[in-house]
């Protein structure tokens, strides 16, 4: 093992498939703007170095990173990377994450566009988030305690897992499949349509039009708040505990509310039942 300290690197590809290096306190900056410092290394740990330049870690495998920076200039700065794990740092470029496979991210700030496209395995704890498009197409996520602002998130991603969460978000879970989330908060509009496979227990959801088009859609024990148009076109089994602004044509299955100011059925194959659960009766 190698550990190099207090050293300033600005050459393209700096150190360049290195194995078995440790870095500490150091810098990745300076006149000579050169990229993929650290490309196609492994067995590396990064500890308190700050990155201000693009494409530091590609095709790397085990790679730990903690208590550092990537500024926004550090552009697309993990990508087809395996094995990494990320510990109190600051992921401020965009495109920060691409392509990855098994990753752990805690106690992290992540304010990065577009970020955790097509990854593959990542559990991410304990962090905040502000992105667009954050996970795009990402599968088998597990999420713990994490809190995200921003459009368009966990769009068409599979496999997840996500508990005791915050987001304040729109578009999200579009055509989702296989998640489950628990204990959380989902502030936004439009949320969840033509997702297949979507559970969300003891969640407080919030916002316009949500859980348009899906398919084996659950909710246990959750709040809606300020929703309307809700369902339209679902399959669905929802037990809600709070009134509802408005229903509109689900398809199938049980929606259980303790009332609802406006039930809309102007479509003939609107066939679930709306179980009104604050009075006696159905519609």
């Amino acid at each position: 093992m190698t550990t190099l300290e207090h050293q300033t690197f600005d050459a393209e590809r700096a150190l360049y498939g290195s194995d078995g290096v440790t870095l500490r306190d150091c810098r990745f900056d300076g006149p000579a703007d050169g990229e993929s410092a650290l490309k196609e290394s492994r067995h590396i740990t990064v500890e308190r170095c700050f990155f201000n330049l693009r494409y530091p870690f590609w095709h790397d495998h085990d790679l730990t990173i903690r208590q550092s920076e990537m500024t926004a200039l550090c552009r697309a700065a993990l990508w087809y990377s395996e094995g990494v794990r990320i510990e109190g740092a600051k992921l401020h470029g965009i495109k920060a994450l691409r392509e990855c496979r098994d990753v752990t991210i805690e106690d992290c700030d992540v304010v990065s566009p577009e970020f955790g496209w097509s990854t593959d395995g990542i559990r991410m704890k304990d962090s905040r988030a502000e992105s667009e498009y954050f996970l795009l197409r990402a599968r088998n996520i597990a999420f713990s305690n994490v809190t995200f602002r921003g459009k368009y998130s966990f769009q068409y991603i599979e496999n997840g897992v996500f508990d005791r969460c915050s987001f304040d978000t729109k578009d999200a879970f579009w055509h989702a499949h296989n998640v489950t989330v628990r204990g959380s908060v989902v502030k936004g509009e439009y949320l969840a349509w033509y997702s297949d496979g979507l559970t969300l227990e003891n969640c407080k959801i919030i916002g316009t039009q949500p859980f348009c088009y899906c398919k084996n859609l659950r909710l246990i024990n959750c709040e809606m708040i300020d929703t309307d148009l809700c369902f339209e076109k679902s399959e669905v089994e929802a037990e809600i505990t709070t009134p509802v602004l408005s229903i509109k044509n689900p398809r199938r299955g049980v929606i259980a509310v303790p009332a609802v100011e406006e039930i809309i059925r102007d479509d003939g194959a609107s066939a679930a039942e709306i179980r009104i659960t604050g009075a006696q009766g159905c519609a």
